[in-house]
């Protein structure tokens, strides 16, 4: 079993590859022990619409039962609804089979022991069960229950909508997003522009993947052809959400948060709301200004909703559109529910989304660029990056390194997912900006290529 298919918040491989029959039967038994050693006998299981998930589904569940483990299948669902079924159901945790937004021959597992996600020591902790090959012995059942109708009413009953009509392309790139997306914001009123609602894990259109411009060109395209008020896009397992305002604009993770922050920091002041090391200087400014409490923390679902629990934040969000609700939801990341609050503010006003965004200061920044690294070196190149720089900068090292500049700053840190470093850059000008990473990324690229 290869080792690194154990990531910081997930298990992720390769299909046929690192993820086999026989390897997916071990994983299902390892983590079917660890739910009986932590006392979660009752454990809920969806799954994607990727080719490998139903078999690997059956595979969790014949052997969650071999553990002990009552399983409850909750079918074929976004993440999220995996999700709202830990926090409403009676069962002790969940596991949901997706690739999230991998490549179609990827997939993995999300994992919930009570209502918090795994990460780290965990995830560890599930590797060692694996390769000692100490496994509980059991005689659980498995009951099948539908949750999509509880889970949309759920949200429903949340959102209020204003006069204001609102027309919206909805892109879910033959992901599982439209599967909560489009009927709700139909029962919500809007007038919906649909694009690649139907699953189909060979992902034919696009990738799901709107952290990525490319991916984002049909929704652009579309509200501008429709003259809509907003895009909204979904990645592969619905729990990221990205958005493109009336002029074809994107709207990134962090303009977004700043846009659901002010909403909330008018109802709540002085809340604590996080945001990840990627995001934009001036998210962080804006919540001060809105007598908020600013947190910069580190990337990955798991690792903030442990860090919203710990602190009592409200909102926390991530340049990747992982966008997560404390503030009348759950607290876990939803990209349907997400959307719904925007269309929720918009609709209450008279403005569009650009000009509801006109007065943050301009900057001037990158997108996430991801730099192919192997997996034994990527950790290593972020450690080596933050310890030259802090001889002559400031070096935030919360998650990789923020690297301070005079005009601006720039992140190197290494994805917890892929076998790639992510980089990221902002300044107050292009010619700040394109100094800052001229400057990071040629240290980065000679790192590279040497041994370590």
């Amino acid at each position: 079993m290869n080792p690194n298919i154990f990531r910081e918040y997930d298990i992720r491989g390769i299909v046929g590859q690192d993820l086999t029959d026989k390897t997916v039967t071990i994983l299902a038994k390892a983590i079917g022990t660890f739910f009986v050693r932590n006392n979660a006998r009752r454990i809920a299981v969806g799954f994607d619409a990727r080719e490998s998930s139903p078999l690997f589904r059956d595979l969790l569940i014949e052997n969650f039962n071999a553990c002990g483990i009552d399983v409850v299948n909750i079918g074929k669902v976004p993440t999220p609804v995996l999700y709202f079924a830990v926090f409403t159901k009676s069962v002790d945790g969940g596991v949901m089979i997706t690739g999230s937004h991998n490549p179609s021959d990827h997939n993995g597992f999300k994992i919930c022991l009570g209502k918090s996600t795994l990460f780290g020591s965990q995830i560890q902790e599930i590797r060692e069960i694996s390769f000692s090959g100490n496994f509980s012995k059991g005689a659980g059942k498995t009951e099948k229950i539908e949750v999509l109708e509880d889970y949309e009413q759920d949200i429903l009953s949340k959102i209020n909508l204003g006069a204001r009509k609102l027309k919206v392309v909805v892109d879910s790139g033959n992901g599982m997003g439209g599967v909560t997306a489009v009927p709700i914001y139909q029962k919500l009123g809007c007038e919906l522009i649909e694009l690649f609602t139907e699953p189909d894990s060979n992902f034919p259109n696009h990738h799901p993947d709107p952290t990525v411009v490319d991916n984002l060109q049909d929704a652009i395209k579309a509200v501008k052809e429709y003259n809509a008020d907003l895009a909204i896009a979904f990645d592969g397992d619905g729990d990221r959400i990205g958005v493109v305002n009336e002029k074809g604009k994107i709207i990134w993770g962090d303009e977004l948060m700043v846009l659901l922050s002010r909403e909330i920091l008018k109802q709540k002041p002085n809340s604590t709301i996080i945001a990840e090391v990627k995001c934009s200087q001036n998210l962080f400014d804006d919540i001060a200004k809105n007598s908020g409490t600013a947190l910069m923390w580190k990337a990955g679902h798991s690792l903030i909703k442990a860090k919203m629990k710990e602190t009592g934040a409200v909102l926390a969000g991530e340049m990747s559109g992982h966008i997560f609700f404390a503030d009348k939801f759950y607290g876990f990341d939803d990209a349907t529910y997400a959307g719904a609050r925007v269309l929720e503010i918009l609709s209450n006003t008279d403005k569009t989304l650009s000009e509801l965004l006109a007065d943050l200061p301009e900057t001037f920044s990158t997108p996430e660029l991801r730099v192919d690294c192997a997996e034994e070196k990527k950790f290593a190149i972020v450690q080596q990056i933050a310890a030259e720089f802090s001889l002559t900068n400031e070096v935030i090292t919360i998650d990789g390194a923020r690297i301070l500049f005079e005009n601006g700053w720039g992140l190197v840190r290494a994805s917890n997912t892929q076998a790639i470093l992510v980089l990221r850059f902002e300044a107050d000008s292009e010619e700040n900006l394109r100094k800052i990473q001229e400057t990071v990324e040629a240290r980065v690229k000679k790192l590279i290529v040497q041994k370590y």
